[in-house]
């Protein structure tokens, strides 16, 4: 499993678009974070609580996700598109165990750059709204749960990349069920239509990111659990098709 590792970090390090949508993704947590902040703080009439600083701070999430979510699908696609693919079967014919490695070196990878990604988020945001009470807990709890929201949606990306082995429409399945759809499902009427939209992908994993459950009958750490409960899924029929189709 180390030659696994091994290989899969250098495949990752060694390809331009890590670095290029691993960057992005810090600007974007960090330059969103830091823009609503100012706005946040233009618009108070007095100090900004702490609970509205943080959200603010790490409002880049929304589209840092989608960055880190196409990593994750280009992870895999990628190989599948040049024909790569079949040459790391034949290297790894236990093909789970190459899917396997690919997430663990993806997991590390995502959660260290996004986890400073988001402290650098936080770092800038609290520095300009400047809110009364700041604990360093709980500004801790928020860049970890921004850091391991992030991850999961890379991770998503990455069983989606599996599931679809193409590019283009691989990404368009991460947008849909990233951003897309759990706007979507918020409008469903009524109190059936309000627990579907809370258990909805990331409507449930960003509650990790907040301060309590956000009026959400989850709680944050309950929500995330739901969120991977969905990558799980996805994670698992991917494993059954690569499996059994054809390189």
């Amino acid at each position: 499993m180390i030659d696994i590792l091994r290989s899969e970090w250098t495949k990752l390090r060694s390809v331009r678009s890590t670095v290029w949508t691993l960057a992005a993704t810090a600007v974007m947590m960090i330059g969103f974070g830091a823009l609503l902040s100012a706005a946040v703080k233009n618009t108070a009439d007095g100090p900004v609580d702490l609970a509205n600083a943080l959200m603010a701070s790490l409002s880049g999430a929304m589209f840092a996700s989608l960055s880190i979510a196409a990593l994750g699908v280009l992870v895999i696609s990628g190989e599948y598109r040049t024909g790569g693919i079949r040459t790391s079967f034949m290297a790894v014919p236990r093909r789970l165990h190459l899917l396997a490695g690919k997430a663990v070196v993806f997991t590390v990878t995502s959660l260290v750059v996004c986890t400073l990604a988001a402290a650098g988020a936080l770092a800038a945001g609290l520095a300009i709204t400047q809110p009364a009470g700041i604990t360093p807990g709980e500004v801790v709890r928020s860049a970890v749960g921004a850091g391991l929201y992030l991850t999961a949606c890379g991770l998503f990306g990455l069983a989606l990349g599996t599931l679809v082995r193409h590019t283009p429409g691989a990404l368009v399945a991460a947008i849909a069920l990233i951003m897309v759809l759990p706007a979507l499902v918020r409008q469903l009427p009524g109190q059936w239509g309000r627990t579907v939209a809370e258990h909805f992908t990331t409507n449930a994993g960003q509650l990790v990111m907040a301060d309590g459950g956000g009026g959400s009958s989850l709680s944050p750490w309950a929500g995330f659990g739901v969120y991977l409960a969905w990558i799980a899924v996805t994670a698992v029929a991917a494993g059954v098709l690569m499996r059994r189709r054809d390189a």
